[in-house]
């Protein structure tokens, strides 16, 4: 059985599934499940935690430091978002909370460190930070990855998701589909796609019955919109590739920090 952190504020439930990649497994508002709970691998439900690489990143292989590394291909050709979210996390309040969980970094990730979470909930909205600590210099990006039903559940409540999000730049994507560098104005949906310099927050939608305003201290959010089951919006502090692309050095004592916040309220359509 998996060791789950159940949390409850009024309208709102949510539970954090340690064993299974210290995700948010289900957020219920009003009644309403707004995530995808079921799916077929560790990377198409709840909403998962990416540390120490947010994303896919080519080939498995980065340099830093002056020495080249080889990670696992679990999407080949990618290395794909990160290695927590296939590990379990267990509780620890002395580093940040009463809903603080860890994970530790081990091979085939090539440094010391560790990654935390903090979970609050209150009646409208939900408080997420995350943070890599480092043991030894490192380069990372991180985020999270959440997936938000299509259709909430139970079903007839409310229309099709629809998202509004309106950045003022998109990644240009190579011919494998990860951003090459270079920044350009959005393009037409779907989308997936890692965009930048957002006018405002994201809103994710269910006309007639629910809307949720995301905002994060990440300055990148990768959109998806391929899925039948749901749609994605991924804030993180750099773009897929990002090890290659825009890493971050992470040093003992200055973790790599970012927070996220869901607000709700009824959308009457």
């Amino acid at each position: 059985m998996s060791d789950l952190l159940r949390l409850s504020s009024g309208p709102a439930v949510a539970v954090v599934d340690l064993e299974h990649g210290g995700r948010l497994a289900s957020l219920v508002i009003d009644g309403c499940e707004v995530l995808v709970t079921t799916g077929w691998g560790p990377f198409s439900w709840g909403s998962f935690p990416m540390v120490p690489f947010a994303g896919r990143l080519r080939d498995g292989w980065f340099a830093f430091g002056g020495r080249t590394h080889q990670l696992p291909l679990n999407q080949p050709p990618f290395a794909l978002h990160g290695l927590v979210g296939e590990r379990p996390w267990t509780r620890c309040p002395e580093a940040a909370g009463p809903n603080a969980i860890g994970c530790e970094l081990v091979a085939p990730w090539p440094y010391r460190g560790r990654a935390i979470q903090s979970f609050d909930l209150a009646d409208d909205r939900l408080d997420v930070s995350l943070s890599l600590e480092a043991g030894e210099p490192q380069p990372a990006t991180i985020g999270w990855h959440p997936w938000f039903r299509r259709r909430l559940e139970p079903a007839g409540s409310g229309d099709p998701v629809q998202l509004e999000i309106d950045p003022g730049r998109m990644y240009r994507r190579g011919p494998d589909g990860l951003p090459t560098g270079e920044l350009i104005a959005p393009g037409p949906h779907p989308w997936d796609d890692c965009v930048t310099d957002l006018r405002r927050p994201p809103i994710v939608r269910w006309p007639g019955a629910l809307e949720i305003e995301l905002t994060s201290t990440a300055d990148r959010w990768v959109v998806y919109e391929a899925s039948p089951d749901g749609i994605c919006a991924e804030p993180q502090t750099g773009p897929p590739d990002g090890l290659n692309l825009a890493p971050q050095v992470v040093r003992p004592g200055e973790p790599l920090r970012i927070e996220m916040t869901w607000r709700w309220r009824p959308n009457p359509g």
